[in-house]
């Protein structure tokens, strides 16, 4: 006969005692590299729309300052959110936290993952990254995308999930 017992709330698992495993640190030099790119790219069109329609000084000094600003936090993020994300690969499943103003934690069990793949961009393979994707059935809702893994970790996590979904298809 079927059973489906209640559990105990404070016999639930918690992500709070588990060792999380933080993302490489050069990882930090990246986006920090990015987000310089991206502050240079905009301060050059924007410098000369200001030389060009002649803007007042008042209105240019605090539109400028204000860019200081927006650019010194745009650089300042990574430092900030970087250490908030984190993985723990458990023997049932990938938990991978993020967020610093919202946060969250994702599991995915590895009876779910249907596809592993790892990518780089050139910036990653600079910088000896890469991205490991966990597709799971179901749709894109329950996907995990990890960015900032040394390449040698995101290859072996990969040979790893694909060893435990092969094992989870065999018991199935």
């Amino acid at each position: 006969m079927f059973q489906n017992p209640q559990v105990a709330l404070n016999e639930l698992p918690g992500t709070d005692d588990v060792q999380w495993q933080a993302l490489d640190p050069s990882y930090k030099r990246l986006r920090q590299l990015q987000n310089s790119l991206g502050i240079f790219a905009l301060a050059v069109p924007l410098t000369i729309f200001t030389l060009a329609t002649n803007v007042p000084l008042l209105p240019a000094a605090v539109f400028w300052a204000c860019w200081v600003i927006f650019a010194a936090l745009l650089l300042a993020w990574p430092g900030i959110s970087l250490p908030k994300r984190g993985y723990v690969v458990r023997d049932k499943d990938v938990l991978f936290r993020k967020g610093v103003v919202w946060r969250s934690v994702t599991a995915v069990p590895f009876n779910r993952i249907q596809h592993v793949e790892t990518s780089s961009t050139p910036f990653d393979r600079k910088f000896d990254l890469a991205t490991l994707q966990l597709f799971t059935a179901g749709g894109s809702g329950g996907d995990l995308k990890i960015d900032g893994l040394g390449t040698d970790i995101a290859e072996q996590l990969r040979i790893f999930v694909l060893e435990k979904v092969g094992t989870s298809i065999e018991n199935a």
